[in-house]
């Protein structure tokens, strides 16, 4: 059976999200990612599996081992996609801001 996979469940994820980081900053092969991690091999093989099947990581062969990279461009369409939802919080944070700003308690 294929499931689909979404990108942001994948993300909700802790351990994910921490995989992404990782792996954010230079290729690693599975165990290099586990090593970071105190659960199972398995466990982390599973979040691997699901990040690839989100095409939020790229698996490399090199020789008898697999290297997991971050798919930018995959992750530039989900920071498109929450970019007007942050803007709209920091406006309203703006917002909140210049009235607390001018808010003159009574006394």
């Amino acid at each position: 059976m294929n499931l689909r996979r979404d990108v942001f469940q994948a993300i909700a994820d802790p351990t994910r999200r921490a995989i992404l980081l990782l792996v954010a900053s230079q290729s690693m092969t599975a165990g290099a990612i586990a090593a970071n991690f105190d659960t199972a091999r398995p466990t982390v093989s599973k979040h691997l599996q699901i990040l690839t099947e989100c095409q939020l990581l790229e698996q490399k062969q090199n020789g008898r081992e697999i290297h997991y990279n971050i798919n930018a461009q995959k992750m530039r369409e989900v920071a498109d996609f929450i970019e007007p939802f942050r803007q709209m919080w920091d406006d309203r944070f703006n917002k909140l801001e210049s009235i607390m700003k001018a808010y003159k308690p009574k006394k």
